[in-house]
């Protein structure tokens, strides 16, 4: 059984209240900070939070990373010592809560889904993703370890691209766009199952077919409700308005909006291919029910005339020509097979079978 905290224990406490909502999925919360300049270079794990608050007021670009956001309290005191309001902290914590974009007076709070692939290459999942943008800092939290950010942790340390040449919002970009892209990902898997699919069905139709088309229908739907929000907070993040957001950043927000309307737009595609393959497996099934009662429907056919004839003789009258005749039963059947042949030939030729 999954180690779940339900909903439903933060019925009648007061709003603002941090109540860790989700699995727990580290044991140990890992708290990572990177801090750069374009010509300076520090990185470091801490295991207090305490030992990041001076990054707060620090004059280079600074990103604290924190795996693991079951621990309310520290959650709870780093976003007391940056001013944060208990009201996002409460979307930290819950990992139910729905990606969206909150504007503060000095500070910028986005939540967003990360997409994973299970081991078994069947199943989709989902972990939640959450970047404070503060006017030298971004912070980032994650449910769990992960390794979609290490190549952007390798480009600041190489001091690759410009990244280390701007501020805090083009990190803050790149975390987004690395998230992003990795819908990529999905997409990808999900166009190679859909036509791995259509392929089965086109041969079978079975049980498990059926299984796995309403499998991706839930997954489908599940992806929509991920990306239709976060679409509109990078929608609001792109225009002219956020003052934390340099204008030089802006075109590259338009950039991953763009992303988000082709993963929407693909995403719309695969359900009403879905639609399409649910159609192709009833068709599958129908077809195949009408080549069984078209069988049945020639193997009663050509009955017909057999218990015709049999029910002809089967009549007891004393004054029946053949039936006193030495070749009256050979004879019948004559006539029986003959009748059964003469059929087929006709159904054959019909193109009835």
């Amino acid at each position: 059984m999954e180690d779940r905290t339900p909903i439903s224990k933060k019925s009648g406490l007061p709003p603002g209240t941090l109540v860790h909502i989700g699995k727990k999925r580290v044991e140990k919360i890992k708290i990572t900070t990177i801090d750069y300049t374009l010509d300076t270079y520090n990185e470091n794990e801490y295991q207090n939070i305490s030992d990041c608050f001076p990054l707060k007021n620090s004059p280079s670009t600074s990103w604290i990373n924190i795996e693991g956001i079951h621990n309310t309290e520290l959650i709870e005191s780093l976003g007391n010592h940056f001013g944060h309001h208990p009201l996002l902290m409460e979307d930290i914590v819950n990992t139910l809560s729905r990606p969206k974009l909150e504007e503060y007076d000095d500070y910028l709070f986005l939540n967003l889904k990360m997409l994973g692939i299970s081991k078994d290459q069947k199943s989709i999942f989902s972990e939640q993703v959450s970047l404070i943008l503060g006017k030298n800092y971004v912070i980032s939290f994650q449910e769990q370890s992960g390794n979609i950010f290490d190549s952007i942790r390798i480009r600041i340390k190489e001091s690759k691209g410009n990244i280390r040449k701007r501020k805090a919002d083009y990190l803050f970009y790149r975390l987004i766009d690395a998230v992003v892209d990795h819908y990529f990902f999905i997409i990808e898997h999900l166009s190679e199952k859909i036509e791995k699919l259509e392929s089965i069905i086109l041969k079978k139709q079975t049980s498990d077919n059926l299984r796995q088309i309403q499998e991706l229908k839930t997954q489908l739907i599940e992806i929509r409700k991920v990306i239709s929000p976060l679409r509109e907070a990078v929608g609001l993040l792109q225009k002219d308005e956020v003052k934390l957001i340099h204008k030089n950043i802006l075109q590259y927000f338009r950039n991953v909006y763009q992303n988000l309307i082709q993963v929407s737009e693909s995403i719309d595609i695969y359900r009403e291919m879905t639609k399409n393959l649910m159609d192709l497996y009833q068709s599958g099934i129908n077809n195949r029910m009408n080549q069984v009662m078209q069988v049945l429907t020639v193997i009663a056919t050509i009955f017909i005339p057999l218990t015709f004839i049999v029910g002809i003789y089967g009549m007891n009258f004393d004054y029946m020509p053949e039936l006193r005749w030495k070749f009256g039963y050979f004879f019948i059947w004559g006539i029986m097979i003959l009748v059964v042949f003469f059929m087929l030939f006709y159904f054959k030729r019909k193109k009835w079978f």
